[in-house]
């Protein structure tokens, strides 16, 4: 499913970073580097083909290090993390590594654990630089251990899967997974700087860049109906990872995300929830399931139209806002149909969400295309049977 309509990406995003995002006017940013300002833990983010390449400069010329540990997967270490270790090497740095197995179901504190250890062996100390290679999981469980690991190292973020580029790498946002609740041990670490390197994507396999799309999708929808357009016109040329398209939406998504976190880092006042938009639905079906059926991306999509739905129930939205989301996500290769799993059991998961406020579940719902809001006292009869209209039993 594709849209006949074709926009030039170059004329539709850009050079700058120039609709307005959350709380305001964004600020103009050239694409290629994007800033989070967060007065002294502010840091860059560069986007482009080959930047992973740069490791060694960033962590000897801006950051000043001459230690690193980095952290790294299976499934990337021969690829990236070798030659981000020979960057580092050549910079002048010692290096040690850690190769730990792939996917969600490893973000845990076992592992974090390992990463300690392994740490203490590399004598590790207050200067030593953990850089975290790889997709959300291993940025979240290296920035985690980053944290806590001799009360705070530095680290330097370098994902190579599209959702970590454009969310789980940026806002400082570190933890790991406990069995019956997502991300719920963790803490506030801001990165000290983002590598982006858009060449990971070209082997990154296809379900994992159509998960990563979800996220892209969700930015429109929460903040820049603009942008949501700008993917519902280039369906064909995102499907093809089109490198000019992606490093432009990239860097959208990212400046989204970094004008958030500067007025709410600790989600505190309420706005960084926004960015929350369908992880109450999402986090229950990757605890339902056990973190092994879907990626995070794909149970994004789901919990977004179900979301969006609850919304319609409330009278907050039109369908048609639903059926704009559903069309577009199901022409990137995503799912929208809830599995069959039990009501109960998704409910119960839900009670376990870190925005749940005196036992009451609070869900971010939108009010039109690139506004939403954060919603509480919603009845759980409601959630329910929005749950079972979109597939559950």
């Amino acid at each position: 499913m594709t849209n006949a309509k074709q926009t030039d990406p170059a004329q539709a995003a850009g050079g700058v970073a120039d609709t307005g995002g959350a709380g305001g006017d964004s600020v103009a940013v050239p694409v290629g580097l994007v800033r989070v300002e967060l007065a002294e833990r502010g840091y860059d983010i560069a986007i482009g083909p080959g930047v992973l390449t740069q490791a060694g400069d960033w962590a000897r010329h801006r950051l000043k290090a001459t230690h690193a540990f980095l952290i790294t997967d299976a499934n990337v270490a021969g690829l990236y993390a070798a030659p981000v270790a020979e960057s580092l090497r050549q910079a002048g740095l010692r290096v040690d590594s850690l190769t730990l197995p792939a996917g969600e179901t490893e973000k845990t504190p076992a592992r974090v654990f390992e990463c300690w250890e392994a740490l203490v062996r590399a004598q590790a100390d207050r200067k030593t630089l953990v850089v975290a290679v790889g997709g959300g999981v291993i940025g979240d469980l290296a920035g985690f251990v980053a944290a806590t690991y001799t009360r705070g190292l530095r680290f330097l973020q370098i994902p190579t899967t599209l959702l970590a580029h454009v969310d789980s790498s940026v806002g400082g946002k570190v933890g790991v997974n406990l069995p019956d609740a997502k991300n719920m041990v963790g803490a506030f670490w801001q990165p000290s700087g983002v590598l982006i390197d858009t060449q990971t994507l070209d082997t990154l396999p296809s379900r994992e860049y159509a998960a990563g799309l979800a996220e892209v999708v969700k930015y429109g929808v929460i903040l820049d109906p603009s942008f949501f357009e700008l993917l519902e016109t280039n369906i064909d040329s995102l499907r093809a990872r089109a490198p000019e398209l992606l490093r432009r939406v990239i860097a959208r998504c990212c400046q989204l995300k970094a004008d958030v976190v500067r007025q709410d880092e600790r989600e505190e006042t309420g706005l960084r929830a926004v960015l929350n938009y369908g992880h109450t639905f999402c986090h229950a079906i990757e605890t339902v399931t056990r973190y092994d059926r879907y990626l995070h991306g794909e149970a994004v999509s789901i919990g977004m139209v179900c979301a969006s739905r609850l919304a319609e129930r409330l009278g907050r939205v039109p369908a048609e806002l639903t059926d704009r989301q559903r069309r577009l996500l199901a022409a990137l290769d995503l799912p929208i149909i809830l599995p069959p799993l039990h009501t109960a059991d998704l409910i119960a998961a839900m009670q376990r969400d870190k925005k749940v406020e005196h036992g009451r579940l609070r869900f971010v719902l939108p009010t039109r295309l690139g506004h939403v809001e954060l919603v509480g006292g919603i009845d759980d009869r409601l959630v329910a049977d929005v749950l079972r209209t979109e597939g559950a039993t």
